[in-house]
């Protein structure tokens, strides 16, 4: 069976930093697109950020210049380093992976339980 979970959230005071860490694990032939969706209460989930097994990166507005999505291939995991924070930040933040497992047939998404973030002071 293949999961996702994520690890890393917390409180945090505004100006302060987290890192969140995602690891995959399971029958996983292989992973391509990695990322961070956040929630935040009465809202809709919204990319974050993501990156290719290439080491593409992509971000959202709202978090460029404070946000570093990283991953290590070959442990099949992605971090976020989160800088800066503000209180719109505050969120449950999901790991998202688009794997291959054993047996399938094509690549599919596959999401993490969530972490939750809280900037406040």
């Amino acid at each position: 069976q293949v999961q996702l979970v994520e690890s890393g959230g917390g409180l945090v005071q505004p100006g302060g930093s987290l890192r969140l860490s995602c690891a995959a694990s399971g029958s996983i032939l292989s992973i391509n697109t990695m990322g961070w969706y956040r929630q935040a209460p009465g809202k809709e989930r919204e990319l974050v950020a993501t990156i290719t097994s290439g080491g593409s990166t992509n971000y959202a507005d709202p978090v460029k210049g404070r946000f570093t999505i990283s991953r290590d291939n070959a442990k099949n995991t992605a971090s976020l380093q989160i800088n800066s924070l503000k209180p719109e930040d505050t969120a449950v933040y999901y790991c998202i992976a688009q794997m291959f497992a054993s047996g399938a047939l094509y690549y599919r998404n596959y999401w993490g339980q969530g972490t939750q973030v809280t900037v406040s002071s």
